[in-house]
């Protein structure tokens, strides 16, 4: 499932019921053109798509000004998908880019988790850096005795920074989940994006 797809279902879950103009609208102002390539046109092909998959359902044409007369809202293997997809976008530590705009994608909606089981998942995926880091520096410390020439180690301290830079960060979120920080789907009066629980 791309990140879009991801993206699609979250922000339909989060308001219940919606046309493609309000994904749209919420999803740009997220800047996630940016930071997950969503395009608008690749977030209405997902509409239609997701709906033909049954995950999503057209409930209404709705009598208005404006192009959107069609709403969506999540189907119940729509939930299960999101649920699915969300939980293992935040464990997969791949390195390519769509994984990364696939974790930023999950990350938006983290609060849909229950606290301990984000926590979980964010433990899990710290083993998974953490594995990843070792592997980097086994092929910094070696690289050079495998026949790499000596400059290509740049690269290797580059990934090295960016895995303790991830290191770090999911240690401090995993810290803050922790602590409370956040409104997350087990705690009374969620919000989606509250900041503190009420």
């Amino acid at each position: 499932m791309s990140a879009t797809r991801l993206l699609v279902l979250g922000v339909v879950r989060m308001y219940g019921r919606a046309h493609g103009y309000q994904v749209r609208r919420e999803l740009l102002s997220w800047s996630a053109d940016q930071w997950a390539n969503v395009q608008p046109g690749s977030i209405y092909h997902a509409l239609k798509r997701l709906a033909a998959e049954g995950l999503l359902e057209q409930v209404e044409i709705e009598q208005g000004k404006g192009p959107d007369r069609l709403a969506y809202t999540l189907t119940g293997e729509g939930e299960q998908e999101f649920q699915r997809d969300l939980r293992q976008r935040i464990t997969n530590v791949e390195g390519s880019s769509s994984n990364a705009f696939g974790f930023s994608a999950a990350l938006v909606f983290i609060t849909a988790l229950p606290r301990g089981l984000a926590v979980e998942l964010l433990e899990y995926r710290l083993t998974q850096l953490e594995g990843q880091r070792a592997n980097v520096a086994a092929v910094l410390d070696k690289g050079s005795e495998w026949g790499q020439p000596a400059h290509v180690n740049e690269l290797y301290r580059l990934w090295l920074a960016h895995c303790d830079a991830d290191l770090e960060w999911t240690r401090e979120l995993i810290g803050r989940l922790g602590a409370g920080e956040y409104v997350m789907a087990d705690d009374p009066a969620h919000e989606f994006g509250a900041a503190h629980p009420s």
